[in-house]
């Protein structure tokens, strides 16, 4: 059988950090870690924090820089959102190796190897509260040989009970010089041609998120070559182009409905998400200048009920068509429409 190519290796996986030294941005997650490792006394931990900004890259770090790549497969559970983590499960898989006792730590391979294994629960703020709750015996049980890593974006859906228990880590979104550095990095080992106009869409279009930056970057080198410009990155990240939405605007202010209709119906054919749409209209209409604040929150309180509606499953043409009349009411100082309460 012929060797795999190292190319096809994903770029996120390529370039993620092996130690916790390496991680970008999270100066002081950092130094608490690096305390941490050299005295192997580790605590319960919750990262938490956007997407994107290292916290199942920093809590797998620390697992292969405790016990080695030789350890590594009987000491660490990892678990993330694509397993079932009900309560059935915690019950027995969790249960039974948070139970099993290990060796007292012994250096191996120049490892540390401390006497305790590691549970990483990825994505812990999609667990259920009755799975979270069976949780907290299980830790309190088998804290002297089992340490939980829960990892999340939202801490608030972490019960009180199983956060109080943890020591708290908040992953900060990567600034756009960061993560210009990092692609930079990635561009020069990879040998890509990024203008600076395109470093500064790829910054933008991904919000913080690394690790979609990387993703972005790898599929424009897959279609587009070595040089690499922002039209581009904006056509394989699925973000809507900024003329499209600023069409979608200005029928709206024009109040013409004709013109507007349009412009939705331009936005439906084209295969736009309208979720998408949304997301970019909320922030074009924020920074307009030309726009009252009670125009801005007329407008952003509809698009909050727009989103809440795709979510429960609305018809995307009906929702988009009812923004763009409202935006206009909204734009053309026109009164907002009665509702009869019952």
């Amino acid at each position: 059988m012929a060797p795999v190519l190292q190319t096809s290796q994903p770029w996120v996986e390529k370039y993620r950090p092996k130690q916790v030294k390496d991680v970008a941005h999270q100066d002081e997650v950092v130094r608490v870690l690096t305390n941490t490792l050299e005295t192997t006394n580790c605590p319960h931990m919750l990262f938490y924090g956007p997407p994107g900004t290292g916290k199942t890259t920093t809590a797998l770090a620390i697992a292969h820089q405790l016990f080695g790549p030789e350890l590594y497969k009987s000491r660490v559970l990892e678990l993330n959102a694509s397993d079932d983590r009900g309560i059935n499960v915690v019950r027995t898989k969790i249960k039974d190796f948070a139970a099993v006792a290990v060796g007292s730590g012994q250096r191996k391979g120049g490892y540390p190897c401390p006497p305790y294994k590691i549970i990483i629960l990825d994505e812990a703020d999609s667990m259920t509260e009755d799975a979270q709750n069976a949780l907290r015996r299980t830790m309190e049980t088998y804290s002297k040989v089992t340490r939980f890593f829960f990892i999340c974006n939202y801490i608030s859906r972490i019960i009180e009970p199983l956060a109080s228990r943890c020591a708290k880590f908040r992953f900060k979104p990567l600034s756009e010089e960061i993560m210009t550095s990092r692609i930079l990095h990635i561009c020069k080992e990879e040998g890509l041609n990024l203008d600076a106009e395109a470093l500064s869409t790829l910054s933008n279009i991904s919000q913080g998120d690394l690790r979609r930056a990387i993703t972005y970057l790898q599929s424009a080198a897959r279609l587009f070559g070595s040089s690499i410009s922002s039209e581009d990155l904006i056509s394989v990240s699925g973000v809507i182009p900024k003329e499209v939405v600023e069409a979608f605007l200005a029928a709206c202010k024009g109040g013409n409905f004709d013109l507007a209709n349009k412009e939705v119906n331009n936005v439906i054919a084209e295969g736009y998400p309208v979720s998408q749409m949304l997301s970019q209209l909320f922030e074009m209409v924020v920074e307009a200048d030309d726009v009252s604040d009670e125009q801005k929150a007329r407008i952003c309180k509809k698009l909050g009920e727009t989103d809440k509606f795709l979510i429960d499953g609305a018809d995307e043409y009906l929702q988009l068509l009812d923004v763009a009349s409202n935006t206009m009411r909204a734009l053309c100082n026109m009164p907002q429409e009665f509702s009869y309460d019952c």
